[in-house]
Parts: C-alpha cells; sequence; structure tokens
C-alpha cells in the first residue's frame, strides 16, 4: 500500500512538471474594455497599483486598438509611479510618448517622466536623511530634463508651471551638489578642481543662491593659486553683485584664502 502511495504521488508531480500549473482564472473573460477600464480606475482609488497595473495591462492586450488602450498606458505609467517604480514608470511613459506623441495627454507624460525621477529617493534616503545635493545628479539632471521638455513643448499645459518650479529647485539642488564637490576639493588643495565646479555653477545656474559662495571658493582657490589678477576680478565682481556679502564686512575674517570661515556666515 505504501508503495502504491508513493507511485501515485510521483504520478502527480510527474504530472506537475509536464502541464504545467493550473490556469489561473480570467476574471475579465467577456468583459468590455470600458468595464476593464473602469475596474483598473477603481484599484487606483483604491490604492491596490499592481492589480490595476493588471487590469490596465490586460485591457492593452486585448483591445489595442481601442479608444481606452491608449488611457490605459498612461494609467499604467502612473499606477508605476504611485507604486514607487521609476524605472518602470520612466518606460511606460517614454512607451506613450513613442506610440501617442500628438496625444491630447501627451504633456502629462513628460510631467509623469520628472515626476518619477524627482521622487526617486528611497528608504535608505529617507531613513538617513541624505541631502538631495549629495546625490548622484544624474538623476536629478534627467528629471530636470523632463520638466524642460515639457515647458518648451507645451508652454500652455496646465502642468507647465508646476514643472517650472520643479526645474528650480533641481537647478538650486544641482548647483549645491556642485558646491559640495568645490569644498571637498579645497579642503584637499585641488584648487583647479574647485575652481572648475564654481565656473560651472557660474554658467549653468547663475539664477541659484550657490553663486555667491562659488565666487567666495573662487576667490579663495586663486589666492591660493598666486593668481592675483583673477583673484581681483573675482572679488569685483563679488562686491559687485553681493554688496552685503559676509567677506566684504568690516569684521569679516582678514584671511581671504580661508574661505570656509566665510561659508558658515553665510547662511
Amino acid at each position: 500500500m505504501k508503495y502504491i502511495l508513493i507511485f501515485t504521488f510521483t504520478l502527480l508531480l510527474n504530472a506537475c512538471v509536464i502541464f504545467g500549473d493550473p490556469t489561473e482564472l480570467d476574471d475579465t473573460k467577456g468583459w468590455s474594455a470600458e468595464r476593464i477600464y473602469q475596474e483598473g480606475a477603481a484599484k487606483m482609488a483604491d490604492k491596490d497599483y499592481e492589480k490595476a497595473i493588471v487590469y490596465f495591462q490586460k485591457l492593452e492586450s486585448r483591445y489595442p486598438h481601442g479608444r481606452f488602450a491608449a488611457q490605459a498606458q498612461l494609467e499604467t505609467a502612473y499606477a508605476y509611479y504611485k507604486k514607487q517604480e521609476p524605472i518602470l514608470a520612466l518606460a511606460a511613459a517614454d512607451r506613450f510618448i513613442k506610440l501617442h506623441p500628438n496625444h491630447p495627454n501627451v504633456d502629462y507624460a513628460y510631467y509623469l517622466k520628472g515626476l518619477a525621477v524627482f521622487n526617486e529617493r528611497g528608504i535608505m534616503e529617507k531613513l538617513s536623511k541624505q541631502e538631495i545635493s549629495d546625490r548622484d545628479p544624474r538623476a536629478l539632471k534627467d528629471s530636470f530634463a523632463s520638466f524642460k521638455e515639457l515647458v518648451i513643448k507645451f508652454p500652455k499645459s496646465r502642468y507647465a508651471k508646476d514643472s517650472t518650479q520643479r526645474m528650480q529647485y533641481l537647478a538650486n539642488s544641482l548647483s549645491e551638489h556642485e558646491l559640495h564637490v568645490a569644498r571637498y576639493y579645497m579642503k584637499r588643495q585641488a584648487y583647479l578642481a574647485a575652481l572648475n565646479r564654481t565656473k560651472y555653477v557660474l554658467e549653468y545656474y547663475p539664477q541659484s543662491p550657490s553663486v555667491e559662495e562659488a565666487l567666495v571658493i573662487m576667490i579663495s582657490a586663486y589666492d591660493f593659486m598666486e593668481m592675483t589678477d583673477l583673484k581681483d576680478d573675482t572679488m569685483r565682481i563679488l562686491k559687485t553683485n553681493y554688496p552685503d556679502s559676509i567677506m566684504l564686512r568690516k569684521n569679516a575674517p582678514q584671511d581671504e584664502r580661508v574661505w570656509w570661515k566665510f561659508w558658515d556666515s553665510m547662511y
């Protein structure tokens, strides 16, 4: 009897290998495109983004040319964004843009691309309270580029104003990142490398709050490198644009080369 049970169990295992797992029941069988979309939208409202994605993907697969298919693709991108899966959100948004470049809601796809990267901060970063300017700037630049593309292509978009504000925030963060690196180089006496970082701030982020400190670091670097003419020119620029700078006050530290003394007093 024991051997018969073992033999029967073995046959069942082999059957599973040959025929695979039982087919999952499809609750959308026979549904119209509209009903599938409505169910997906309901799951989105319930914050069940994973199930919503399943519905939207089934809709697109079953009714690829219907009027709900394009909207399902856009909703899929948004669902991935809400699930905090930025790579998949970007891929879905890019796919929508490629397939529907003239869609009336294509501006939203660009907006989603910017948001997906903008909010890509991760659990570890939140726990460590990492400053955004300390991050790899590539993601910040990608987000900036997506928002910029939206603003340029669709200046009257309902998302243009918010995108512009986020671009300003990103520009300030990117300029602060450059200063973060410049400080690192200054402390290690890599003055030329520090100068390159500060010049980048002046060239690409001239409206950011980081410009004043960039000029102070430049003055300090030129001083250490004994480049007096360039130091004096930069000092004139600082006086013209920031006449109230701590570096120019009567009680400021006398040694202009010690840039960090001024930096601590700027904020």
